[in-house]
């Protein structure tokens, strides 16, 4: 696998779309851990895979951007674009914002923050923030 640390979090977030949460944990360092809206945490992808489960039936990525911030051991990674999917009810959703940062060290991704709009699709306040 390559050590730039933007095809590293590429080649996460392909195996996280595909469900392939066996590739993905491959990726991961000992501690990760991933913080989404609302300060949800989740120290293993079963369990943000549940949680995703009660709030829509599909959330694809489409990215408009990757940047890094080198550092010696890897880097932090920002990507950034908007989602695309669908509701629990079967509404078709699209243009959500997201950023997602990831820390990249050693080769392995040491942790990941993620912000959104989902908030204003569902239309429950305080959800996705």
């Amino acid at each position: 696998m390559s050590t730039d640390p933007i095809d590293l979090v590429r080649a996460y977030l392909a195996a996280m779309e595909r469900r392939d949460l066996a590739a993905a944990r491959g990726m991961q360092a000992p501690g990760f851990v991933m913080i989404f809206p609302g300060n949800k945490r989740f120290e293993t992808l079963e369990a943000l895979v549940a949680w995703a489960k009660e709030r829509y039936r599909s959330a694809l990525k489409e990215y408009e951007r990757f940047d890094v911030v080198p550092a010696p051991d890897g880097g932090i990674v920002y990507c950034s674009g908007t989602l695309r999917g669908e509701l629990l009810d079967g509404t078709p959703y699209a243009g959500v914002r997201f950023i997602d940062r990831f820390v990249v060290a050693g080769g392995k991704l040491a942790g990941q923050q993620v912000w959104n709009d989902m908030a204003e699709v569902l239309g429950r306040p305080g959800v996705g923030r």
